[in-house]
């Protein structure tokens, strides 16, 4: 049983069954139909200005599942929202099968609110083109005859394809189809994929069972593409023919994405943070969280566990570079100023707390009182404290 068939499903099909039979089970509810779907047309730098305000401001309440288009955008996004105290997790084929699965538990768990996922098979171009029915269209055109290519020819023709065709990472993974999310309240296109139909899977990780759910993607149009370098996405340039492609497949299925606008006049108040925030995550930055995370993956794995216990000097080739350095944290960016706050805004920011650390950060109260009742009277100074000259001066003089 599968949601999607994949091509190597239909092959086994062909190798080891005799007149197959495919029965498909249709939900009695229209599948996304409680989906609301938004679109916003924004530059490269302001989706980092929009996705702060959206999360600091608690415009969209529960769980989120941020969309984005490579593994390096993936550690950027979380470094900066790092940089205001916005705890986040990653998602992508580079961690261990194991440590995918227990981030999608403990996201399940409600352990965690937001997930920063990539598809990076997405990223490699539209729909996979098959070999054999490029020379097709080929001979179709006259280019190249159908009979053309065949017997040791044909067969370099398709090694070579699938040599192109492989790819480095793991092709078991993929967020947007396969995994179950459970009570997701929002899917986030950070950054537009690049075929309608992985569209519809992603936003599919919300509104299940009955329940309702929003998905938001960002579009940069053509006339803003690499208007913000240290931004930019290549996948971003064919942005608005994708969006084309989205919304024509949502209407002949009678569903609408719908333009949402944002009033930038308040927005515009955030740009500064959003820049100091982004200055504070440079390329070397991500690259050593990038290695850190894994390297972190690494340690915890309970298959290498007991060969560090037995082997301890191994641990020394993994911890050779010392301490990575991270991303300069910036702590007056965590909380939001008053100033800052649009009319409105307050209450949906109030239950906020912040940042709580584990460790103490203040004196313990009460045993600096008993310290202080202690010398009290006895002639002696209360340590740490510098004596009052106007209390201790005294005119009497000696005799």
């Amino acid at each position: 049983m599968s949601a999607t068939l994949s091509d190597d499903v239909h092959t086994l099909k062909g190798l080891f069954c005799r007149d197959p039979v495919v029965l498909v089970l249709e939900d009695a509810e229209d599948a996304g139909g409680g989906v609301s779907q938004f679109v916003v047309r924004c530059g490269e730098d302001e989706k980092f200005l929009l996705l702060y305000v959206i999360i600091k401001l608690k415009l969209i309440k529960g769980k989120i599942i941020v969309f984005v288009g490579n593994i390096d955008r993936c550690y950027r996004l979380k470094l900066y929202l790092e940089q205001f105290g916005t705890k986040s997790c990653v998602l992508n084929s580079e961690l261990p099968v194991n440590s995918r699965i227990h981030v999608v538990e403990e996201f399940n768990k409600n352990v965690y609110d937001i997930v920063i996922a990539t598809d990076e098979h997405e990223i490699l171009g539209p729909e996979e083109e098959d070999p054999e029915s490029s020379i097709q269209d080929e001979g179709k055109n006259g280019d190249i005859a159908e009979n053309e290519v065949k017997g040791p020819a044909e067969h370099a023709v398709r090694e070579r394809a699938k040599k192109r065709r492989r790819a480095p990472k793991s092709r078991e993974y993929g967020v947007s189809r396969g995994i179950d999310f459970k009570n997701v309240a929002c899917v986030l296109n950070f950054d537009l994929p690049t075929t309608s139909n992985s569209y519809t899977h992603r936003i599919g990780r919300t509104a299940r069972a009955g329940n309702t759910g929003m998905a938001l993607s960002f579009a940069v149009p053509k006339d803003l593409y690499r208007k913000h370098k240290a931004t930019t996405v290549d996948s971003a340039e064919k942005d608005e023919d994708v969006l084309s492609r989205i919304t024509k497949t949502q209407a002949r299925k009678g569903r609408e994405v719908k333009p949402y606008h944002f009033d930038m006049k308040q927005v515009e108040a955030f740009r500064y943070r959003m820049g100091d925030a982004l200055r504070a995550v440079t390329r070397t930055a991500v690259r050593e969280a990038r290695t850190r995370e894994l390297r972190q993956e690494l340690l915890s794995s309970e298959k290498l566990k007991r060969h560090f216990e037995e082997n301890p000097g191994d641990l020394h080739h993994l911890r050779h570079d010392g301490e990575l350095r991270a991303a300069r944290v910036q702590t007056h960016l965590r909380h939001v100023p008053e100033y800052l706050i649009p009319s409105g805004g307050r209450e949906g920011i109030a239950r906020d707390v912040g940042f709580v650390g584990i460790g103490k950060t203040n004196e313990n109260r009460i045993r600096k009182a008993r310290i202080h009742n202690r010398a009290k009277g006895k002639g002696k100074t209360v340590a740490g404290r510098k004596a009052d000259p106007l209390k201790s001066f005294t005119t009497k003089g000696k005799r």
